[in-house]
Protein backbone atom coordinates (compact mmCIF):
# COMPACT_ATOMS: atom_id res chain seq x y z
CA UNK A 1 0.00 0.00 0.00
CA UNK A 2 1.04 3.74 -0.64
CA UNK A 3 1.40 5.99 2.21
CA UNK A 4 -2.27 7.53 2.83
CA UNK A 5 -3.02 11.12 2.28
CA UNK A 6 -2.31 13.47 4.88
CA UNK A 7 -4.91 14.60 7.64
CA UNK A 8 -4.77 15.32 11.27
CA UNK A 9 -5.47 10.96 11.78
CA UNK A 10 -8.22 9.92 14.41
CA UNK A 11 -7.20 8.00 17.02
CA UNK A 12 -9.52 5.27 19.00
CA UNK A 13 -9.09 3.61 22.65
CA UNK A 14 -8.50 -0.12 20.67
CA UNK A 15 -5.61 1.40 18.62
CA UNK A 16 -7.82 2.94 15.47
CA UNK A 17 -6.00 5.36 13.37
CA UNK A 18 -8.26 6.75 10.36
CA UNK A 19 -6.39 8.56 7.67
CA UNK A 20 -7.04 8.87 4.16
CA UNK A 21 -6.90 5.60 1.92
CA UNK A 22 -5.16 6.20 -1.48
CA UNK A 23 -6.55 4.19 -4.70
CA UNK A 24 -3.55 1.58 -4.26
CA UNK A 25 -6.28 0.54 -1.07
CA UNK A 26 -8.97 0.13 -3.06
CA UNK A 27 -8.29 -3.66 -3.70
CA UNK A 28 -8.85 -4.09 0.15
CA UNK A 29 -12.15 -1.93 0.04
CA UNK A 30 -13.49 -3.39 -3.20
CA UNK A 31 -13.21 -7.16 -1.62
CA UNK A 32 -14.86 -6.48 1.43
CA UNK A 33 -17.87 -4.93 -0.35
CA UNK A 34 -17.55 -8.18 -2.69
CA UNK A 35 -17.86 -10.43 0.65
CA UNK A 36 -20.60 -8.22 1.52
CA UNK A 37 -22.92 -9.04 -1.62
CA UNK A 38 -22.68 -5.64 -3.36
CA UNK A 39 -20.58 -6.72 -6.62
CA UNK A 40 -18.86 -3.58 -7.37
CA UNK A 41 -17.40 -2.92 -11.02
CA UNK A 42 -14.00 -4.34 -11.59
CA UNK A 43 -13.08 -0.70 -12.45
CA UNK A 44 -14.70 1.19 -9.94
CA UNK A 45 -12.20 1.96 -8.17
CA UNK A 46 -10.05 4.84 -10.51
CA UNK A 47 -13.31 6.03 -11.84
CA UNK A 48 -14.59 6.46 -7.97
CA UNK A 49 -11.13 8.05 -7.31
CA UNK A 50 -11.68 10.39 -10.34
CA UNK A 51 -13.80 12.58 -8.81
CA UNK A 52 -12.56 12.93 -5.60
CA UNK A 53 -8.77 10.96 -4.93
CA UNK A 54 -8.97 12.67 -1.16
CA UNK A 55 -12.94 11.44 -0.25
CA UNK A 56 -12.04 7.89 0.69
CA UNK A 57 -10.97 6.64 4.43
CA UNK A 58 -9.17 3.29 6.16
CA UNK A 59 -9.31 2.75 10.02
CA UNK A 60 -6.03 0.72 10.76
CA UNK A 61 -5.11 -1.23 13.93
CA UNK A 62 -1.54 -1.83 14.08
CA UNK A 63 -0.99 -0.89 10.25
CA UNK A 64 -3.79 -3.28 8.82
CA UNK A 65 -6.78 -2.23 7.51
CA UNK A 66 -9.88 -2.65 9.40
CA UNK A 67 -12.73 -0.32 8.51
CA UNK A 68 -13.52 1.69 5.51
CA UNK A 69 -15.50 4.82 4.37
CA UNK A 70 -15.49 7.47 1.30
CA UNK A 71 -17.05 10.67 1.42
CA UNK A 72 -17.09 11.97 -1.94
CA UNK A 73 -17.63 16.20 -2.53
CA UNK A 74 -19.45 16.78 -5.83
CA UNK A 75 -18.93 20.35 -5.61
CA UNK A 76 -19.42 23.08 -3.51
CA UNK A 77 -22.99 21.97 -2.45
CA UNK A 78 -23.13 18.17 -2.26
CA UNK A 79 -21.28 15.22 -1.11
CA UNK A 80 -21.77 11.73 -1.36
CA UNK A 81 -21.25 8.46 1.08
CA UNK A 82 -20.59 5.37 0.40
CA UNK A 83 -18.24 1.99 0.94
CA UNK A 84 -18.94 1.95 5.10
CA UNK A 85 -17.34 -1.26 6.11
CA UNK A 86 -15.87 -2.91 9.01
CA UNK A 87 -14.40 -6.25 9.11
CA UNK A 88 -17.61 -8.74 10.33
CA UNK A 89 -14.57 -10.13 13.15
CA UNK A 90 -14.33 -6.53 14.95
CA UNK A 91 -17.71 -5.15 14.88
CA UNK A 92 -19.21 -3.67 17.65
CA UNK A 93 -16.32 -1.65 18.80
CA UNK A 94 -16.49 1.91 17.75
CA UNK A 95 -14.44 1.32 15.12
CA UNK A 96 -16.59 1.73 12.29
CA UNK A 97 -18.70 5.20 13.79
CA UNK A 98 -14.87 6.77 14.31
CA UNK A 99 -14.31 6.17 11.18
CA UNK A 100 -17.98 7.67 10.06
CA UNK A 101 -17.33 10.74 12.39
CA UNK A 102 -13.29 11.33 10.92
CA UNK A 103 -14.44 10.73 7.10
CA UNK A 104 -17.89 13.45 7.44
CA UNK A 105 -15.51 16.40 8.34
CA UNK A 106 -14.19 15.81 4.80
CA UNK A 107 -18.15 17.07 3.21
CA UNK A 108 -18.00 20.28 5.06
CA UNK A 109 -21.36 22.30 5.26
CA UNK A 110 -22.41 19.96 2.76
CA UNK A 111 -25.56 17.98 2.03
CA UNK A 112 -24.76 14.06 2.22
CA UNK A 113 -26.80 11.58 0.30
CA UNK A 114 -25.95 7.94 0.70
CA UNK A 115 -27.82 4.85 -0.86
CA UNK A 116 -28.18 3.11 2.81
CA UNK A 117 -28.80 -0.68 3.58
CA UNK A 118 -31.99 -1.86 5.57
CA UNK A 119 -29.95 -2.96 8.75
CA UNK A 120 -28.42 0.97 9.11
CA UNK A 121 -31.27 2.76 8.11
CA UNK A 122 -32.44 3.82 11.54
CA UNK A 123 -28.58 4.85 12.34
CA UNK A 124 -28.69 6.76 9.81
CA UNK A 125 -31.81 8.85 10.38
CA UNK A 126 -30.03 9.32 14.20
CA UNK A 127 -27.44 10.78 12.28
CA UNK A 128 -29.42 13.35 10.46
CA UNK A 129 -30.28 11.61 7.69
CA UNK A 130 -34.00 12.02 5.84
CA UNK A 131 -35.53 9.11 3.75
CA UNK A 132 -36.14 10.64 -0.42
CA UNK A 133 -36.60 7.22 -1.94
CA UNK A 134 -36.23 3.41 -1.74
CA UNK A 135 -33.91 1.97 -4.40
CA UNK A 136 -34.12 -2.06 -5.45
CA UNK A 137 -31.47 -3.68 -7.13
CA UNK A 138 -33.28 -5.80 -10.27
CA UNK A 139 -30.99 -8.87 -11.19
CA UNK A 140 -31.52 -11.82 -13.33
CA UNK A 141 -30.31 -13.12 -16.67
CA UNK A 142 -32.28 -10.96 -19.55
CA UNK A 143 -35.46 -12.77 -21.56
CA UNK A 144 -33.54 -14.43 -24.58
CA UNK A 145 -35.78 -11.92 -27.02
CA UNK A 146 -33.73 -8.91 -25.01
CA UNK A 147 -30.52 -10.46 -24.89
CA UNK A 148 -30.55 -11.34 -28.43
CA UNK A 149 -31.07 -7.84 -30.11
CA UNK A 150 -28.42 -7.07 -32.33
CA UNK A 151 -26.32 -3.83 -32.69
CA UNK A 152 -28.03 -3.02 -36.21
CA UNK A 153 -31.45 -3.51 -34.37
CA UNK A 154 -29.57 -0.82 -31.83
CA UNK A 155 -28.79 1.58 -34.53
CA UNK A 156 -32.14 1.68 -36.01
CA UNK A 157 -33.17 3.09 -32.78
CA UNK A 158 -30.86 5.77 -32.77
CA UNK A 159 -28.15 3.98 -30.24
CA UNK A 160 -24.52 3.80 -30.86
CA UNK A 161 -21.48 3.85 -29.28
CA UNK A 162 -20.21 7.01 -26.68
CA UNK A 163 -17.50 8.55 -28.83
CA UNK A 164 -14.92 11.12 -27.59
CA UNK A 165 -17.22 13.96 -29.33
CA UNK A 166 -19.63 13.32 -27.11
CA UNK A 167 -18.29 13.59 -24.02
CA UNK A 168 -19.48 17.17 -23.56
CA UNK A 169 -22.82 16.69 -24.16
CA UNK A 170 -22.87 13.40 -21.82
CA UNK A 171 -21.49 15.85 -18.79
CA UNK A 172 -24.24 18.27 -19.49
CA UNK A 173 -27.47 15.58 -19.80
CA UNK A 174 -25.86 14.16 -17.09
CA UNK A 175 -25.27 17.15 -15.12
CA UNK A 176 -29.31 17.60 -15.05
CA UNK A 177 -30.13 13.74 -13.40
CA UNK A 178 -27.93 14.40 -10.60
CA UNK A 179 -27.40 16.59 -7.65
CA UNK A 180 -24.39 17.83 -8.72
CA UNK A 181 -21.80 18.21 -11.73
CA UNK A 182 -19.08 15.55 -11.77
CA UNK A 183 -17.31 15.84 -14.70
CA UNK A 184 -13.97 14.21 -13.90
CA UNK A 185 -16.68 11.13 -13.02
CA UNK A 186 -18.64 11.18 -16.25
CA UNK A 187 -15.16 11.03 -18.33
CA UNK A 188 -13.61 8.68 -16.06
CA UNK A 189 -16.49 6.04 -16.32
CA UNK A 190 -17.22 6.34 -20.00
CA UNK A 191 -13.94 5.21 -21.17
CA UNK A 192 -13.14 2.40 -17.90
CA UNK A 193 -11.43 -0.75 -19.21
CA UNK A 194 -14.36 -2.99 -19.71
CA UNK A 195 -17.48 -0.41 -19.72
CA UNK A 196 -19.82 -0.05 -22.49
CA UNK A 197 -21.28 3.12 -23.24
CA UNK A 198 -24.35 4.17 -25.33
CA UNK A 199 -26.33 7.12 -26.23
CA UNK A 200 -29.17 7.82 -27.80
CA UNK A 201 -28.96 10.83 -30.68
CA UNK A 202 -32.58 11.79 -32.22
CA UNK A 203 -32.87 14.32 -34.68
CA UNK A 204 -29.09 15.61 -33.92
CA UNK A 205 -29.90 15.75 -29.85
CA UNK A 206 -28.79 13.37 -26.87
CA UNK A 207 -31.80 11.92 -25.59
CA UNK A 208 -30.12 9.17 -23.08
CA UNK A 209 -27.20 7.91 -22.47
CA UNK A 210 -26.12 4.06 -20.46
CA UNK A 211 -23.39 2.11 -19.32
CA UNK A 212 -22.63 -1.48 -18.63
CA UNK A 213 -19.48 -2.54 -16.33
CA UNK A 214 -18.18 -6.31 -15.77
CA UNK A 215 -18.29 -7.10 -12.09
CA UNK A 216 -17.66 -10.65 -10.62
CA UNK A 217 -21.40 -12.15 -10.28
CA UNK A 218 -22.75 -9.65 -12.90
CA UNK A 219 -22.77 -7.43 -15.74
CA UNK A 220 -23.84 -3.79 -13.91
CA UNK A 221 -25.71 -1.32 -15.81
CA UNK A 222 -25.37 2.44 -14.27
CA UNK A 223 -26.80 4.92 -15.52
CA UNK A 224 -29.76 4.53 -17.91
CA UNK A 225 -30.79 8.43 -18.09
CA UNK A 226 -32.96 9.12 -20.45
CA UNK A 227 -35.77 11.51 -21.52
CA UNK A 228 -38.68 8.95 -22.36
CA UNK A 229 -39.58 4.98 -21.85
CA UNK A 230 -38.60 5.15 -25.62
CA UNK A 231 -35.27 6.12 -25.29
CA UNK A 232 -34.54 3.64 -21.97
CA UNK A 233 -35.93 1.45 -23.61
CA UNK A 234 -33.69 1.46 -27.22
CA UNK A 235 -30.81 1.97 -24.68
CA UNK A 236 -31.79 -0.46 -22.40
CA UNK A 237 -32.20 -3.76 -25.01
CA UNK A 238 -28.85 -2.04 -26.86
CA UNK A 239 -26.98 -2.37 -24.05
CA UNK A 240 -27.63 -6.08 -22.65
CA UNK A 241 -27.29 -7.07 -26.35
CA UNK A 242 -24.96 -9.91 -26.87
CA UNK A 243 -24.95 -10.51 -23.03
CA UNK A 244 -24.31 -13.81 -23.34
CA UNK A 245 -26.37 -14.91 -20.83
CA UNK A 246 -24.90 -13.47 -17.81
CA UNK A 247 -26.38 -11.94 -14.92
CA UNK A 248 -27.37 -8.60 -15.26
CA UNK A 249 -28.02 -6.19 -12.60
CA UNK A 250 -29.37 -2.81 -12.14
CA UNK A 251 -30.09 -0.44 -9.03
CA UNK A 252 -33.60 1.34 -9.93
CA UNK A 253 -35.47 3.89 -7.68
CA UNK A 254 -38.72 2.34 -6.70
CA UNK A 255 -40.45 5.55 -7.18
CA UNK A 256 -39.96 5.34 -10.80
CA UNK A 257 -42.98 2.94 -11.87
CA UNK A 258 -41.58 3.48 -15.78
CA UNK A 259 -38.23 1.47 -14.68
CA UNK A 260 -39.48 -1.00 -12.94
CA UNK A 261 -41.79 -1.87 -15.86
CA UNK A 262 -38.84 -1.94 -17.87
CA UNK A 263 -36.40 -3.95 -15.93
CA UNK A 264 -39.45 -6.50 -15.30
CA UNK A 265 -40.39 -6.51 -19.30
CA UNK A 266 -36.57 -7.90 -19.85
CA UNK A 267 -36.99 -10.41 -16.93
CA UNK A 268 -35.18 -8.82 -14.09
CA UNK A 269 -36.49 -9.35 -10.50
CA UNK A 270 -35.92 -7.52 -7.47
CA UNK A 271 -33.46 -8.59 -4.75
CA UNK A 272 -32.16 -6.46 -2.23
CA UNK A 273 -33.19 -2.20 -1.41
CA UNK A 274 -31.66 0.27 -0.44
CA UNK A 275 -32.81 4.02 0.97
CA UNK A 276 -31.42 7.33 -1.15
CA UNK A 277 -31.14 9.61 2.08
CA UNK A 278 -30.20 13.39 2.51
CA UNK A 279 -29.06 15.27 5.12
CA UNK A 280 -30.63 18.15 3.73
CA UNK A 281 -31.78 19.50 0.26
CA UNK A 282 -30.38 18.97 -3.00
CA UNK A 283 -30.98 20.91 -5.97
CA UNK A 284 -33.31 19.88 -8.21
CA UNK A 285 -33.02 17.68 -11.08
CA UNK A 286 -34.28 15.55 -13.19
CA UNK A 287 -35.70 12.33 -11.31
CA UNK A 288 -37.74 11.33 -14.43
CA UNK A 289 -34.87 10.74 -15.83
CA UNK A 290 -32.73 8.35 -13.69
CA UNK A 291 -33.57 5.01 -14.75
CA UNK A 292 -30.88 3.01 -13.13
CA UNK A 293 -29.09 4.92 -10.45
CA UNK A 294 -25.22 4.72 -11.64
CA UNK A 295 -24.08 3.23 -8.19
CA UNK A 296 -25.01 3.00 -4.92
CA UNK A 297 -21.24 4.25 -3.64
CA UNK A 298 -21.02 7.67 -5.62
CA UNK A 299 -25.24 8.07 -6.28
Amino acid sequence: MTSPSSISPSSHPEGLVVTRAALDDWPVIKAWARAEGWDPGESDGPCFFAQDPEGFFLGRIDGEPVSAISVVNHGADYAFLGCYLVCPDLRGRGHGITTWRTALAHAGGRTVGLDGVVAQQGNYRKSGFELAHKTFRFGGVPTAGAAGATAATAAASGVRDAEAADLDAVVAYDSGCHPADRPRFVASWLGAPGHRALVRVVDGRLTGYGVLRPAADSLRMGPLFADTPDDARALFTALIAGSGGRRISADIPETHTSAVALAEEHGLTPSFETARMYTGPVRPYATDRVYVVTTLELG
